[in-house]
């Protein structure tokens, strides 16, 4: 049986090379990876979790103060059967929240990266959530430098395109399933907008990974594992040297469905001026440009959710 492999990070302070080529591999093959000793406290997330549930379990009137109409979701509050995956009969059955980057007002992308809202209610919500966003910020750089690598770029490389990016801290409340007749997927299969995702301890089974022999692929944790894969922005910007692979929620085939599930995915973006042509150190004779229009990483976020219906 094949499976996502776990990958220490520290390995890559202690044996380099080696790190940075089966990390590469595995985002060559799956699109996906497993990467443990990040540092990120247990405090840190177990807090960010009771935090989140905290505010999940408000009245909905309460919640509904924070949704922002038109905004694309793009910060405070968005409530259920709102997104759609994308070509999907079926809006999928979560109720999220969207922390984004703090950045002066001033600055030249406020127009695109509004302030954030932060819930009264959950007074601790704002030190954990942002807390949280900055260590997996953190976490998705050095993850960076050793893709960048891989494909032979220098460790930086991705730097001073992300310092700015337009990144999402989204946690998800999917509830109980208690209806016999729902859809068995609880998040429609789909593939990531941007560069990388870096999930952090989803509180049930579910997540699966459709493998290249077209199989799902279920992926499970160890320890204080963090999943991280590829988004279409990068797979674009590596002319698909690193696959955004389609995935997708079930619903657990045991007791678990009758629980909530909760689960914190952190979408690292590019800044929002990045073109996302494909790398000359990605272009070779057996994987020519596979693009010939230039887009912006904003461009591009903005279409893609027109697709799932979050604008």
């Amino acid at each position: 049986m094949k499976k996502v492999p776990t990958l220490d990070i520290r390995r890559y302070d202690t044996d380099r090379d080696a790190f940075v080529a089966e990390i590469g591999a595995a985002y060559r093959e799956f699109g996906f990876c497993c990467i443990s000793g990040h540092g990120i406290a247990r405090e840190l997330i177990d807090g960010s979790y009771d935090a989140f549930r905290r505010f999940f379990a408000l009245p909905t009137e309460t919640k509904m103060r924070y949704h922002v109409a038109g905004a694309g979701g793009a910060r405070g509050y968005t409530p259920f059967k709102v997104e759609t995956a994308k070509d999907s009969q079926h809006a999928d059955l979560k109720e999220f929240w969207h922390i984004g980057r703090e950045i002066p007002r001033d600055s030249t992308f406020a127009d695109v990266m509004p302030p954030n809202l932060w819930p009264v209610e959950v007074p601790d919500f704002r030190q954990y959530g942002y807390g949280l966003y900055q260590a997996l910020d953190q976490l998705g750089t050095r993850v960076l430098r050793a893709l960048a690598l891989h494909i032979g770029e220098p460790e930086n490389f991705f730097e001073d395109k992300t310092d700015v990016g337009n990144s999402i801290l989204r946690p998800i409340h999917y509830p109980p399933i208690t209806d016999e007749n729902v859809p068995n997927v609880r998040a429609g299969a789909h593939e990531d907008i941007n560069f990388i995702t870096l999930l952090v301890g989803a509180s049930a089974e579910g997540l699966e990974v459709l493998t290249r022999e077209g199989e799902w692929l279920p992926i499970t944790t160890e320890g204080d594992a963090i999943v991280v894969n590829i988004g279409d922005m990068l797979q674009r910007l590596s002319n698909h040297v690193f696959p955004s692979t389609t995935h997708r929620v079930v619903n657990p085939k045991n007791e678990n469905a009758r629980k909530p599930r909760y689960s914190v995915p952190f979408f690292l973006h590019p800044n929002p001026d990045v073109v996302l042509d494909p790398l000359d150190s990605c272009i070779t004779a057996d994987n020519p440009r596979r693009y010939d229009s230039s887009i912006t990483s904003h461009e591009y976020l903005l279409e893609r959710l027109r697709e799932i219906k979050l604008i």
